[in-house]
């Protein structure tokens, strides 16, 4: 069964320096809290992956805590460019950022792969483009039975996968609602589970027909953090914080704003904190 553990505990007992991690969310359900929780332990030499990497990211690796990224699209949803990203590539500050960039299919096939224990997804796509270029893990097979070339990459199996949920249950089961993305894929193909949550129930109840339950033997731990989505969504308990997308664009454009900004805001907050400042953003918005 998973354990209910204060966010501060679950990082510390689940992501180690130098772990795979895969923080997942499709616009809903970005697990926000959960990686501010990971800056302000300093964990470092990090491999990232994430279908969209977006601010959350940009901030872990603003903070220094990511080697490598492992993604398909980089960018601030609606308003452009990533620039703590763009500086550790283009510039190595504060250090030095590999990336393996793969498309969509390819990064949910790979979860898919990882989630059934394979060692690689096989797909149709990469046809005509560049990316097998530029990424040697881009490979080929070809098919037994028809003859058809296929793409393949590896599976991806991180150390840890870290998703914001809406529910857990007394004994550890998780209920995801709304846009899902690869939430359900990337904790069953890691090693160790991390899930944020709005509340704890003693039900779940009624369920929309997309609700996915995650059973407790599938996570490590559960923290509860309401606002731990925050600037994202979560469906029934509040809507995306747009505005901060874009005043997002202005704090990072440049070091020293990204870093004032940072201390301020994730380095000597507690996730409690967090929640209140998402209820007064809300209640103004």
């Amino acid at each position: 069964m998973a354990r209910v553990l204060p966010l501060a505990e679950a990082v510390e007992a689940i992501v180690r320096d130098g772990d795979s991690v895969a923080m997942e969310g499709f616009t809903h359900l970005i697990p926000h809290a959960a990686g501010h929780e990971i800056i302000r332990q300093s964990r470092k030499h990090l491999t990232l992956i994430r279908m969209t990497p977006d601010i959350l990211y940009d901030q872990l690796i603003g903070m220094g805590c990511a080697d490598r990224l492992v993604f398909s699209w980089g960018g601030n949803p609606g308003v452009g460019s990533l620039y703590r990203l763009r500086d550790a590539v283009e510039n190595g500050w504060p250090h030095r950022l590999e990336v393996e960039e793969h498309s969509h299919a390819a990064m949910a096939n790979a979860y898919e792969a990882g989630a059934a224990g394979l060692p690689f997804a096989v797909l149709r796509g990469y046809i005509g483009t560049d990316l097998p270029k530029v990424n040697p893990r881009i490979k080929s097979v070809t098919c037994p039975y028809t003859g058809e070339v296929l793409a393949t990459v590896p599976a991806h199996r991180p150390d840890v996968a870290v998703i914001h949920a809406l529910k857990a249950d007394r004994e550890g089961n998780v209920l995801l609602e709304g846009i899902l993305g690869v939430q359900k894929e990337a904790v069953l193909a890691a090693e160790r589970a991390l899930v944020t949550v709005e509340e704890v129930v003693d039900d779940f109840g009624p369920r929309s027909l997309n609700a996915c339950i995650l059973p407790a033997w599938t996570v490590s731990a559960v923290a509860v953090v309401p606002g731990g989505a925050f600037p994202s969504y979560a469906q029934g308990y509040y809507k995306r914080f747009n505005a901060f997308y874009k005043e997002w664009d202005g704090i990072a454009r440049e070091r020293d704003t990204f870093l004032a900004w940072m201390k301020e805001n994730v380095l000597t907050k507690t996730p409690d904190a967090f929640a209140a400042r998402v209820r007064a953003l809300q209640a103004a918005e």
